[in-house]
């Protein structure tokens, strides 16, 4: 009979291509051991998608292998180094102070993926922290994640969770957990910026080809690939941040160690989904400023564009003046980028497959509307999505707005738009309900789920859990999962999970 150590090692097929780089891109060591692990969640589907079969091994088993009491015999555990603007601030090195790489595996479509350990004890990078994670970080990444993995929007995903056994210590004692996480690649901008700071350019330069030939090998094929790096990076993030606005999703800490240059999004700590719509809707506690509010998270990821950009400038050009004229066309590309990404999120969200001139006056107009009276900005599209191509005095669309004069004026515009459209009204909503989900993660529902876990009870977060990746269901207005939180109910603050 084969050892749970044999079964772990014939189940897993861990690749370490990163860990061939120079040792001055990471520190190699492994997780540290916990009291008692014990499985919360395994992603079964993700798992079935990177070719990872674990159904030889026991509940306990794969607990011991996510909380990092057993590596895998492929695996080769190593945490990241990298720097990073935190709220505008440059920190030289930062790294994973709390996260270790066990590897990379190649899944059912050829992409390498990246598998992280999330809470797995102190690492060179910790500075002076504990290296874990409690418990309620861990099921609110967990659950975001497959959210936005559901809603279509690029996601680094989760994989595991696991209950530790041990007590973290932070406002006070808490349960501690491990994450498991999965990503195209765990690189930053300020991965870059680690090298760039240094003036090592010839780490910098293995760094950006390593890069490049896992997430855009296309851009090694043109004259120069840096600059073909930059403005592929530049489409990607453009693209994402546009789909965040498109379901009201807040990072809360764009800093440029938590912008993946692959174009996912990564690091969920103080994020939040928007419950009545406010442009300059805050949530995290830290950003005391706003500058991670909803409406700047464009201006904010250009921003961290340009301090990537500004580390690739000797990649590109010899010639420093040639370099930053180059980067800086590059840089400005993005709000052309960001512009057509957006309008194409928010023609989808309204219904329209032509484009027309008047289309973006419209979607700015109804987020106007949106604005002024604080209507949620999920069941806003989502009743929306239901309304009649000719006026009708219950459409539930009427409901939801005090202003019943201001709001049928802007319906008889766009009903007026929807004449220019060759699809009917059934067919129409039907596309519209495939771009306005009817479920978010909505931040009450997450601190209910984290709240009775705290207890030992999943039972809520599992049906939460069960609902966001299902985002498009239709849900009845009474249903827990569609209906947007009571008064009392509010979550306006959320928190970093370090």
């Amino acid at each position: 009979m084969q050892s749970t150590e044999s079964l772990i090692g014939d189940a897993f097929k861990f690749e370490n291509t990163f860990a061939r780089l120079p040792p001055s891109f990471y520190s190699k060591q492994k997780p540290h051991a916990v009291r008692s692990p014990v499985l919360i969640k395994f992603n079964d589907a993700l798992a079935s998608e990177l070719g990872l079969d674990l159904s030889n091994l026991s509940d306990a088993a794969k607990a011991s292998v996510f909380a990092g009491n057993i590596v895998p015999s492929s695996s080769d555990p190593l945490a990241m180094v990298y720097a990073g603007h935190q709220f505008g601030n440059l920190v030289p090195r930062l790294g994973d102070g709390r996260a270790l790489l066990l590897g990379e595996l190649v899944d059912r479509q050829g992409r390498r993926m990246d598998v992280q350990l999330k809470g797995s004890g102190p690492t060179p990078y910790s500075r002076m922290g504990d290296g874990r994670s409690w418990l309620g970080p861990v099921l609110r990444e967990y659950v975001v994640s497959e959210a936005m993995h559901a809603l279509h929007i690029p996601t680094t995903r989760g994989l595991a969770a696991v209950e530790t056994g041990e007590s973290v210590h932070r406002e006070g004692v808490l349960p501690g957990a491990v994450f498991t996480r999965v990503s195209s690649g765990h690189f930053r901008v300020g991965t870059f910026q680690y090298f760039s700071y240094r003036g090592d350019i010839p780490n910098l330069r293995l760094l950006a080809r390593y890069v490049q030939r896992r997430l855009y090998p296309d851009t090694l094929k043109v004259s120069n690939p840096p600059l073909a790096f930059l403005k592929a990076v530049v489409k990607a993030q453009a693209q994402l941040v546009a789909k965040w606005l498109g379901v009201g999703f807040i990072h809360g800490v764009m800093n440029t160690d938590n912008m993946s240059v692959a174009g996912e999004t990564i690091d969920y700590g103080p994020c939040a989904f928007m419950d009545g719509f406010d442009t300059n809707k805050v949530f995290s506690s830290i950003d005391q400023q706003g500058r991670y509010a909803y409406s700047r998270q464009p201006a904010i990821a250009c921003w961290n564009l340009a301090m990537f950009g500004s580390t690739l400038l000797p990649l590109i050009s010899t010639n420093q003046k040639s370099a930053m004229k180059l980067a800086k066309k590059a840089i400005e590309s993005f709000e052309h980028e960001f512009s057509r990404a957006w309008d194409a999120v928010a023609r989808a969200k309204l219904g329209f497959a032509k484009q027309r001139e008047e289309d973006e006056s419209l979607a700015l107009d109804f987020l106007t509307i949106l604005n002024e009276e604080q209507v949620d900005f999920t069941h806003a599209f989502r009743h929306l999505s239901n309304a009649g191509n000719q006026f009708r005095k219950n459409d539930s669309i009427r409901g939801i707005f005090k202003d019943k004069a201001g709001i049928d004026t802007w319906l008889a515009k766009w009903r007026e738009r929807l004449k220019h459209e060759d699809v009917g009204e059934a067919s129409r909503q039907i596309a519209m309900k495939e771009a306005n989900p009817s479920c978010i993660p909505r931040n009450h529902q997450i601190e209910k789920a984290i709240n009775v876990a705290m207890t030992g009870d999943y039972s809520a977060f599992n049906s939460l859990l069960e609902a966001v990746v299902a985002p498009f269901d239709e849900r009845s207005p009474e249903n827990q999962f569609f209906r947007a939180p009571k008064p009392e109910e509010r979550v306006e603050r959320t928190y970093c999970g370090t």
